[in-house]
């Protein structure tokens, strides 16, 4: 029980009592102990409440006394004892929490201050009741705890208009006075201007701000933190550096790396009071909305016409790639976070909601089922892939607005920084997005996406489906072609910046026709009987393909395949280096490795290969290759490994797949239940599982380090764009991390936040 704004004189509060100030109570003390009008306030704990009604059982007065002392700080000079007014203080927002109670008389006697019978008393016993047992842990000890630290406020009623305000503009970020949403500016005098600095440089946020007016006096009354837009927070903080409140540092890191992702993508304009017709995954970022298609060529007349389109399907896979190009943004039924689907629509910037299980498709019939509606092609969506929600029909959003707050807060992040953040990226379009956003370089390339067009997807067919080694040898010949033109321009673009190409590395049924219309088209192309088709896919099917003929086991088996792919490598890398002044940086990784042995297969190969090209000799182009891991034994083998290559990078999505033991694709069925029932704290394919697959990584980057201490280590898995992983990384002594180019400012971001 102590004063935290008394009528008169000043709060003394101990180290103790401090730490007790949670939510209003906090802003209360700091603002009237800087010297701002106040209005008389005194701080009640539950543990003081109880005790005090405990005394009254017991027929003791000390503790009552004391009370008494307290409510007399809030009387004025005059001795006239003040209506009073109770309010709950807690750290965070809760809408159960029982409203301001005001005009209530003081107390008559000093028993008044503690009978429940009596209205001051009862109002407190209904504040604490309010708070219910909150806190956290499994109840017990820490229970207690928690609610013994729970605080009511009593304060002096305050004299004129009560008028609420934010302290910046929640849109602009502008400093204010500014209007709540929802309400009008009201009129106040200058000296507000005072306290919205004082209360600014204090808090560090934006403020929803109540004060007294009264014949032209401000006297504060009390303020809590409102959550605004992503944009409006980063403005302000750049806006405090520049009225040197701050300095960059602090601008750094006090704003959430998480919410840059807002800045970078349309979202919806005002969902509230919307219900959706469907939940799914939010896999990649940003609002859309437009007609249902149900195939990529419909998609592509879309765009075509200038509509705007949702590609509706059950679950994506590389065929799809023109019409998730094409459309708007992309809605499946099935697959999570590291599906197909929210890979490619988080390279392409497309808003994406994976796995909603109510949804149905027939896209043979031309609709689809989300819950008991039905939708038909032509018929409007729009989806939120931030949250996972689906609505029906064309809901209004807000575009994307980057100015140059965001640029000066990432350039202040650089500077503090020590990991590198490069791109998962192979086209043009996704790499000049990267470079935008900040990328230092390619820490992934994936070469199978460059065959995604239906040109090369049919020279892929051909070589996959080729009989013997001579057929394949001559379907792979104009493959080449293909991908050298592309690392050129790569490599082009990326002007010395290093280009991580990962060998071929999916399953080959991933290439493979699915659909009846498709084996036929393939067939087709080929010159080959249908039937002689459906014979060929069936002996090339696997049971278990994530696990099966991939990666450098591909290499392996097929050496024309790497042999294919190291000439386009190098032949782009030669055209680029002859028209550019920059050194070509080129870096080729084997994918999905479990032994050493295989590295050192592979990488006698690829330098005899680098030896015929001359480009050994060569100062234009440099040249290095490392490893992919993404298999506990190869993290638990990683100094044989090292030994060998000069760079090694996690591939934290299968390698947290492999060390669970769960089909990323699949995990979404069960992982809500398990998170909903405290299983898991959270879905590891989203956020590391620092105790498992983080210790792997640690273990592979001693091994590794203690072997070759020149290894350079990254991270390129979709882990390396989440705030929480990177901040886990960032202890790990890694030199760089790879995300989708979206990611690349909050991986800056996160890892400024990290290393500051």
């Amino acid at each position: 029980m102590f004063a935290i704004a008394p009528a008169t004189g000043k709060a003394n509060l101990s180290a103790s009592q401090l730490k007790l100030l949670a939510g209003k109570a906090r802003w209360i003390f700091r603002v009237g102990e800087a010297g701002f009008p106040t209005i008389p306030t005194i701080v009640i704990t539950r543990a003081a409440w109880d005790e005090l009604q405990a005394e009254r059982s017991r027929r003791d007065i000390r503790l009552r006394t004391h009370w008494v002392a307290c409510l007399f700080r809030l009387v004025q000079a005059d001795g006239k004892p003040p209506l009073l007014a109770v309010r709950t203080s807690a750290a965070s927002h809760n809408g159960g929490l029982m409203p301001a109670r005001t005009g209530i008389a003081a107390p008559a006697a000093p028993e008044d201050a503690v009978d429940p019978a009596r209205p001051l008393a009862r109002a407190i016993k209904e504040a604490f009741e309010s708070y219910g047992f909150s806190g956290g842990g499994w109840g017990g000890a820490r229970q207690e705890e928690d609610r013994a630290r729970q605080i009511v406020l009593v304060q002096a009623v305050a004299e004129g208009e009560t008028e609420l305000f934010l302290t910046r503009n929640a849109t602009t970020g502008a400093l204010g006075p500014a209007a709540v949403d929802g309400y009008q500016l009201p009129l106040l005098p200058e000296s507000v201007n005072a306290l919205i600095a004082l209360l600014d440089a204090k808090a560090g946020r934006h403020m929803a701000c109540l004060v007294a007016v009264n014949r032209g006096r401000v006297q504060f009354l009390s303020a809590r933190p409102v959550q605004v837009n992503a944009g409006a927070e980063v403005e302000a903080a750049v806006d405090r550096v520049e009225r040197k409140v701050w300095i960059p540092q602090n601008a750094v890191t006090r704003v959430d790396a998480s919410r840059l992702v807002q800045m970078l993508h349309p979202r919806l304009k005002s969902p509230e009071g919307i219900s959706p017709i469907a939940m799914g995954l939010g896999v990649s970022p940003g609002a859309a909305s437009g007609v249902i298609v149900f195939n990529a060529e419909d998609a592509a007349r879309m765009r075509a016409r200038g509509n705007h389109c949702i590609l509706v399907v059950n679950e994506t896979g590389p065929s799809d790639i023109e019409g998730m190009k094409a459309a708007t943004g992309i809605l499946t039924a099935r697959g999570g976070m590291t599906s197909h689907a929210g890979v490619i629509a988080r390279i392409t910037g497309k808003p994406c909601v994976a796995g909603a299980r109510t949804l149905s498709v027939n896209a043979a019939d031309m609709v689809c089922r989300i819950g008991d509606r039905e939708f038909r092609a032509g018929d409007r969506l729009t989806i939120d892939g931030t949250d996972g929600a689906v609505y029906v029909g064309a809901l209004p959003l807000a575009q994307p607005q980057i100015g140059g707050a965001i640029g000066k807060l990432l350039g202040w992040s650089d500077a503090s920084r020590t990991i590198a953040v490069r791109t998962n990226a192979e086209t043009i379009d996704a790499v000049q997005t990267a470079l935008s956003f900040g990328a230092q370089g390619i820490g992934l390339a994936r070469s199978e996406h460059m065959f995604f067009s239906p040109e090369r997807l049919a020279a892929l067919r051909r070589m996959i489906l080729s009989e013997n080694e001579e057929a394949r040898s001559k379907a792979i010949a104009g493959l080449v072609d293909y991908q050298t033109g592309d690392y050129s321009t790569l490599f082009a673009v990326m002007q010395g910046r290093p280009v991580n190409v990962r060998l071929f590395d999916p399953p080959l049924h991933e290439f493979l026709p699915r659909n009846d219309e498709e084996i036929e088209d393939t067939a087709a192309s080929l010159g080959v009987a249908v039937r002689a088709l459906r014979l060929r896919l069936e002996r090339i099917a696997e049971v278990n393909p994530m696990l099966g003929h991939r990666g450098v086991r591909l290499a392996i088996t097929y050496p024309e395949i790497l042999q294919m792919q190291l000439q386009a490598v190098l032949a782009g890398a030669r055209a680029a280096s002859e028209n550019q002044a920059e050194p070509v940086a080129v870096e080729v990784m084997v994918p999905f490795v479990s032994t050493a042995t295989e590295v050192a297969w592979v990488r006698e190969r690829a330098m005899s290969i680098l030896d015929n090209s001359g480009l050994l000799r060569s100062d234009r182009v440099r040249f290095s290759i490392g490893a992919m891991l993404e298999l506990p034994r190869a993290c638990l083998r990683a100094g044989d490994i090292a030994s060998m290559v000069d760079f090694i990078s996690f591939g934290t999505n299968d390698l947290t797949q492999t060390t669970f033991g769960i089909s990323r694709d699949d995990a979404p069925t069960f992982l809500a239940a398990y998170q909903r029932k405290g299983i898991y704290e959270r879905d590891p394919f989203v956020s590391i599982d620092e105790k498992g697959v983080g210790e792997m990584i640690e273990i592979a980057v001693a091994r590794g380090r203690a072997a070759n201490p020149g290894l350079k280590i990254g991270i390129c898995g979709e882990h390396a764009g989440d705030p929480a992983s990177l901040r886990f990384f960032a202890g790990l002594g890694i030199d760089y991390v790879s995300c989708a180019p979206y990611r690349v400012p909050v991986a800056r971001l996160t890892l400024a936040q990290a290393s500051a």
